[in-house]
C-alpha cells in the first residue's frame, strides 16, 4: 500500500517561511508524480505544486509561483514544499498525493496524506 505522511504545518506571520515534508512509501511504479493541494475554509481543494518523480518536471499553480519550491529527496523518500512570503490567503489545510504517471494527470490516484494545517495571521 502507498502511505503518504505529511507535517510541518504552523502559524506563521505574513512574510514569513513554512517548510512542508511529506514522506512516501510503498510506491512501487517506475513513474509517478507527487503533488502538493491545499484547502482553504469553505474552499474546494486546489493543486498547488507537483513533481514529476521520472524526468523531475516541476508544476506550480499560479498562486505558488516565485514563492513556493518543491523538491524531492529520494535517500529519504520525502516530497519537501518550501513556502516563502507567505500570505494570509494561503492558509489552508495542505495535503499530499501521490499519482502513477506524471503530474498532467494521466495515471491513477495511489493516494492522500493526511492534511497539515497552515495558518498565516496578517
Amino acid at each position: 500500500d502507498v502511505q503518504l505522511q505529511a507535517f510541518g504545518g504552523g502559524l506563521v506571520q505574513t512574510g514569513g517561511s513554512l517548510k512542508l515534508s511529506c514522506e512516501v512509501s510503498g510506491l512501487t511504479f517506475d513513474s509517478y508524480a507527487i503533488g502538493w493541494f491545499r484547502q482553504a475554509p469553505g474552499k474546494g481543494r486546489e493543486g498547488v505544486a507537483c513533481i514529476n518523480r521520472s524526468d523531475g518536471r516541476l508544476y506550480y499553480a499560479p498562486s505558488a509561483k516565485g514563492r513556493f519550491t518543491i523538491s524531492y529527496d529520494s535517500a529519504k523518500n520525502t516530497v519537501y514544499l518550501q513556502m516563502n512570503s507567505l500570505k494570509p490567503e494561503d492558509t489552508a489545510v495542505y495535503y499530499c498525493a501521490a499519482a502513477s504517471g506524471d503530474c498532467t494527470g494521466n495515471g491513477s490516484l495511489l493516494g492522500w496524506g493526511q492534511g497539515t494545517l497552515v495558518t498565516v495571521s496578517s
